[in-house]
């Protein structure tokens, strides 16, 4: 009983708390007990709040049964990266660096969820500031084969959230790493718009290209969080006053007649065969709903993998180049190797990629003009074996570091198993602001389906 409530969607755990039929400190007390069971192994969390959490727990029942509930959030936990400030609880982006910082003062997206009423239940693992390795608390694991990497750099969200150690989750999204851990451990996982959700209080990685949203074992749970996630905010000069819509009436609207674009080029090659069949899968399902799949050039995709690389770098080594010269020593080898790379960029290669990027931007814009969203596979791969991410890992941004570099929204949810047993994730991209769509299209598929419903066997394994 305690697993289901654990692997119950958000959507439903707060309506069941609204009518009192489960108690937010039953909620909480099941995660932490599958955390305790299960986080040794899956290196989920780098910090667990038990107490706080079960009091802050106790304070949402005694509130919601005064009469004062908040709405559809009140009472669930939440999960936050370890890049995320947290006031008064430590926030170690996963650095020798940071062990010791304890932020004063929450960031925006921490203040709006618990506004809503959620529960800080811990901070998930991180690569060393979203770029590097997991050496000092362990790498996080998917459920579905602890041998195998969950993903990264959210990865213990992704981890959490497959394994029922969360109800969600919040990560951030540089490169895809939303994205990757949402393909790798079979979660649902959404990159807004750039601008969409702000970013203040979130170390930053790279400035034009960060962003931060919701991961959740569902597509309407990620329509619920962004709801509460959205909007303007002073704080963020980069935040946008785009209305925020209600994402929850999107779900319904089905996908017939919609103009799915596959690409021609770049996103379907070198596939392993597991993800190309159950992604062709995927597009046929859509295709008998009603979906329209259209073939699209974007023949620039292939090339601009090495531009979002290199203006990440350049900007990481900004953000880090202070820090960086006083401590390089206790950054982790991936990490230092990766930022301070950015110090060998040329302005004027920095400004060539900045070009080739609006360049990009304008072919991504004028195909989403024809189609109502783009369909790719989310990784090229289904797993990556804990021993090859720590030693020689292969690239698993090939699909998603494009889109960072436009800022147009993306969506994973999963569509399938490899024969190895690992899960297989579908992205769909929508136009700036237009995260309606991936929601619709993203339900609709989910509704018809059930992937998002099985769950590992770690009882097996533990």
């Amino acid at each position: 009983m305690d697993a289901d409530l654990c692997f119950a969607p958000a959507a439903a755990l707060g309506e069941r708390v609204r009518r009192r039929d489960v108690s937010p400190v039953e909620i909480v007390t099941a995660l932490l007990d599958r955390i305790d069971r299960y986080n040794g192994m899956l290196c989920s969390y780098i910090t667990v709040c038990a107490d706080a959490a079960v009091a802050a727990a106790r304070a949402a029942e005694r509130e919601i049964s005064a009469g004062r509930w908040r709405g559809p959030l009140h009472g669930l936990p939440i999960s936050h990266k370890d890049i995320v400030f947290t006031r008064g609880v430590r926030t170690t982006c996963h650095s020798r660096t940071m062990l010791d910082l304890v932020p004063d003062a929450d960031a925006t997206v921490v203040r709006r969820l618990a506004d809503a009423g959620m529960i800080l239940l811990g901070k998930t693992n991180t690569t060393e500031f979203a770029v590097g390795t997991m050496d000092v608390f362990g790498t996080s694991r998917t459920p579905w084969d602890p041998a195998y990497y969950s993903g990264g750099s959210s990865g213990g969200a992704g981890s959490s959230l497959a394994a029922g150690l969360a109800v969600a989750a919040t990560g951030s999204d540089t490169g895809g790493s939303i994205r990757i851990p949402g393909a790798l451990c079979g979660i649902v996982g959404l990159k807004p718009t750039y601008g969409r959700v702000s970013r203040h209080g979130v170390f930053p990685l790279s400035y034009s290209m960060d962003h931060v949203g919701p991961m959740c074992r569902t597509v309407a749970d990620c329509a619920l969080l962004l709801g509460a996630l959205a909007g303007r905010d002073p704080l963020d000069p980069t935040s946008s006053s785009c209305p925020v819509p209600d994402y929850a009436a999107a779900l319904a609207g089905g996908v017939r007649g919609l103009r799915l674009g596959v690409p021609r080029q770049h996103f379907y090659e070198h596939l392993d065969p597991g993800v190309d069949h159950a992604v062709r899968a995927a597009l046929r399902h859509l295709e008998s709903l009603g979906a329209v799949p259209e073939p699209l050039d974007l023949p620039r995709a292939s090339d601009v993998g090495v531009i979002g690389w290199a203006l990440l770098a350049a900007e990481a080594f900004a953000a880090h180049a202070a820090l960086l010269r006083k401590r390089s020593a206790d950054y982790g080898a991936r990490a230092r190797q990766r930022i301070a790379g950015g110090a060998f960029l040329t302005a004027a290669e920095y400004q060539q990629a900045a070009q080739i990027r609006g360049l990009w931007m304008r072919e991504v814009d004028a195909a989403l003009q024809r189609v109502d969203a783009i369909v790719t596979p989310t990784t090229a791969f289904g797993g990556i074996s804990v021993e090859a991410q720590n030693s020689t890992p292969p690239d698993t941004t090939r699909n998603t570091i494009p889109f960072n570099l436009t800022g147009h929204p993306a969506l994973t949810l999963p569509c399938g198993f490899t024969d190895a047993g690992l899960p297989v994730g579908l992205q769909l991209v929508g136009r700036a602001f237009d995260e309606e769509m991936l929601f619709r299209i993203g339900a609709a598929y989910e509704r018809s389906t059930e992937w998002h419903t099985r769950r590992p066997a770690l009882e097996v394994r533990a």
